[in-house]
């Protein structure tokens, strides 16, 4: 599976992005899917997922801001990031893991996408 994170950018604080998250080379739609972000020097963390019945968990920090969701006939995942704030600022990631259940830590997950740079000014 291959993955390919788009929709990064800057964007004023308080405003929203989508991100994407194309895969190839195999269907996803009983995998799990999850977005990572990591800033510089520090660990790559959990922001949200998505299994194949369309269950998903959150990180408390984006819970209520974010929404993640998955489109199985594009093969794409997506993450709508509304209420943007200066700390969302940071490369986000993709990831891909052929399991049913939800996941949240990094290790989990088997494929990855490049990631996408979100940067949110005050």
């Amino acid at each position: 599976v291959q993955l390919q994170a788009s929709g990064g950018g800057l964007v004023p604080g308080g405003g929203s992005l989508r991100l994407s998250c194309a895969a190839s080379g195999r269907a996803i739609s009983t995998y799990t899917l999850g977005w990572f972000r990591q800033t510089p020097g520090k660990d790559r963390y959990f922001v949200a997922a998505i299994n194949w019945s369309r269950n998903t968990v959150y990180a408390d920090s984006v819970m209520g801001r974010f929404t993640i969701s998955r489109d199985n006939a594009k093969n794409t995942v997506y993450l709508q990031m509304n209420g943007l704030k200066p700390e969302d600022t940071a490369v986000y990631y993709c990831a891909a893991d052929n399991s049913v259940y939800l996941r949240s830590e990094e290790h989990e997950y088997d494929y990855w996408g490049q990631g996408t740079q979100v940067t949110v000014s005050s």
